[in-house]
Order: structure tokens, then C-alpha cells, then sequence
């Protein structure tokens, strides 16, 4: 819903009287559920309102006013704004459960056997299908545990008797796996501070995971209980970071059902369509986004403009975070689409296929 203006006031919903609830509530639930913007006589033939036309128009009129309601120009019906959205599945939406079909369908699609990559994508593929939006899983980094750890001086002694400006950190796996990337050393460091540095990862650090690692060197820091001095502090800082900052700017995200995306009202806002598919083309803003929701514990909601990453597209994210045998939460799986998806029956399925990922992890 780019393009219209929020108001500097909103009317929580806390404040509106029966009349106007169940009015915003039915413009909602009709909007969500065709896609066209709901007008007073179309309200006044739903059985048990009993008001006329007019007085339905003065009530949307007065929800304009407060912010819940827009009125797109070509059209004398209302569509709720995404303030009004979010109002809404705050604080009045009735979710509807998944169907037994449509958890079975889940459930078979996850648990068809087969590498857990797999699984993740026939999770998208489902909640794609099922949901009519494109779906979306961001899968769990292979995080490496480490055995050794050391550095190797690179380049020109451009510091004399201090040593290079570069050096290669060099990790090895617990599962036997090298890795190597090269890290801008601090100045002035020594050759033995190189090795200073690599026993101390090596020795303190390991069979530790990098997270742990950088949990575990954090504490001992702020402790004061690292015999390392500042130089070589500060490259087992670095060292470890190579590794993090690595895996955080190539997150992977398995995207499922773009073309549902493009239905019959696309063709109305096909610039707002264009951007939405080259933001998930990108797919390295939408993986931060979803990484967003890997420090929730339930189901998350981003409606439109309210992360700026959709402020010209006007999409709406469900994600919810999916934990491995220990309850740790290892990735994210939801769904994108346009603001007016069926909250009340997405969401629940969005957090089914969560709580289906998690047995599988177990």
C-alpha cells in the first residue's frame, strides 16, 4: 500500500466504539480476502450489521479520519492503511489452524526423506503453494568447529623488523576441513605475536564453534583473564570476525513460488511487483531481514513501509524461527507477499511449518 501517507494521529482500537470495531474489522476482512477496497453498500448487505449505507459511509469516513482506513482515488471504497493492518492482526484477528490437509501436506512435503537441504526447500515449496506467496527459508549456517588455528605473515615487510601489513588466518575444522582468509593485522605487530595469537585461539578456543568462540573470548576479555597483549588481542579478535562477517554477507536463502507473486491484481501496481521480485532476485537484504526474526521467539510480522526495505514495494513478511535438537534456533522459515495476505490463515501455517522443521531437526 505505498503511496498513502500515514497520519500523524492514529486511533488505537482500544478507543472505537462497537460500531466502528466490527465496521474497521469487516472493511479488513473483506479487503484481505478479495483484494479490492470495500465500499459502505457492499458492507450493508452482510447479514447481522443492520445499518444502511449511509451510516456505514459515516462511520468509514470518521476511520479515515483516524487513520485506519485510505481511500484510493479511483475507487469510493476503503482499504485499510498499514497502520489499520497492523492494528488489526495485533489485536483482532481470529487465526484460522491449518486444515488436516494442509498439515499433512506440510508435514509429507518436510519429512519426504533425503538431505536436510532438501527438506528446507520443500518446506518453501509447501508454504508457497498453500499460502499463494512466495516462500522463503533461511538455512542454517554450517557452523565449523575448530581444531587449530594460525597465522601466516603475507606481503612486504613494510613495517621493517614489525613485520607485513596482511596476514592468512588459517582454520582447521574439527570434521579435518581448511579454511583460510586473510585479515589486515594491527600495526606494528611481530612475527610472534602471529604465533602468540594462533596458540591462544588454538589452545582456549578449541572445539568450540566460531559463535562460542567469540561468546567465550568476549567474557574472558571483559574479565581481564586474556594474557595476551593489545596487538595480539585484537587479531584473535579479527581473526574470528573473518569467519563471522564472511558467513553474514553470503546468507543462504531458498525462495520458492515468485510467480505467485504476479496475480490478477499485479497488473494494477506492476512497478510495486517489479521491486518486490528484484528485492528477492537480491535476495541479500530479504536474508537480513528473515535473520531478524532468528532472535524471536515466535512467529514475526513486518507489515509494509514499517521495515524500510519495503517501503516502495509494499510487501508483507511472516517468518518464524526454527530451533535443532538442543532448542537452539538455527534458521528462519516465512513467507512474502503483498500486505493484503490472509494474515489469519498464514500465519498459523507459517508457525506450523516452524514447529515441523524443529522435529525434523531433533
Amino acid at each position: 500500500m505505498a503511496g498513502y501517507s500515514k497520519p500523524m494521529a492514529v486511533t488505537p482500537i482500544s478507543e472505537l466504539n462497537d460500531r466502528a470495531r466490527d465496521i474497521f474489522r469487516l472493511v479488513v476482512e473483506n479487503y484481505l480476502g478479495t483484494g479490492v477496497p470495500v465500499g459502505s453498500r457492499t458492507l450493508s448487505q452482510l447479514p447481522g450489521l443492520n445499518l444502511s449505507s449511509a451510516s456505514i459511509r459515516n462511520v468509514m469516513q470518521d476511520l479515515e479520519e483516524q487513520g485506519l482506513l485510505a481511500a484510493p482515488h479511483t475507487s469510493a471504497g476503503r482499504m485499510p492503511t498499514e497502520t489499520g493492518l497492523r492494528i488489526f492482526v495485533d489485536g483482532m484477528m481470529q487465526v484460522a489452524e491449518p486444515t488436516v490437509d494442509e498439515r499433512r501436506m506440510i508435514e509429507q512435503q518436510v519429512e519426504q526423506g533425503g538431505p536436510v537441504e532438501d527438506a528446507l526447500a520443500a518446506a518453501s515449496a509447501a508454504l508457497s503453494g498453500l499460502s499463494a506467496c512466495a516462500g522463503m527459508v533461511l538455512v542454517p549456517r554450517q557452523e565449523t568447529g575448530l581444531r587449530q588455528f594460525s597465522f601466516v605473515p603475507l606481503g612486504e615487510q613494510s613495517h621493517g623488523a614489525h613485520g607485513a601489513n596482511q596476514a592468512l588466518a588459517v582454520l582447521v575444522g574439527m570434521d579435518g576441513s581448511v579454511e583460510n582468509r586473510i585479515v589486515d593485522l594491527p600495526a606494528g605487530i611481530t612475527p610472534s605475536q602471529l604465533i602468540e595469537a594462533g596458540n591462544y585461539i588454538s589452545s582456549r578456543l578449541a572445539g568450540l564453534s566460531l559463535q562460542e568462540a567469540q561468546e567465550k573470548l568476549a567474557q574472558e576479555l571483559s574479565a581481564d583473564r586474556v594474557a595476551l597483549d593489545e596487538a595480539a588481542r585484537s587479531l584473535v579478535e579479527r581473526g574470528l570476525a573473518s569467519w563471522t562477517n564472511d558467513a553474514s554477507d553470503r546468507p543462504v536463502l531458498i525462495v520458492r513460488g515468485q510467480a505467485n507473486l504476479i496475480d490478477e491484481h499485479a497488473s494494477a501496481d506492476l512497478e510495486r511487483v517489479r521491486k518486490l521480485l528484484d528485492d528477492l532476485e537480491g535476495k541479500q537484504d530479504i536474508s537480513r531481514l528473515m535473520e531478524g526474526a532468528l532472535v524471536a521467539s515466535a512467529t514475526t510480522i513486518f507489515i509494509g513501509s514499517e521495515n524500510k526495505l519495503f517501503s516502495l514495494s509494499g510487501s508483507s513478511v511472516i517468518a518464524a524461527p526454527y530451533r535443532n535438537g538442543d532448542g537452539r534456533v538455527v534458521g528462519v522459515v516465512g513467507v512474502i507477499g503483498p500486505t493484503r495476505l490472509n494474515y489469519a490463515r498464514v500465519i498459523p501455517m507459517v508457525d506450523f511449518t516452524a514447529q515441523t522443521l524443529s522435529r525434523l531437526m531433533r
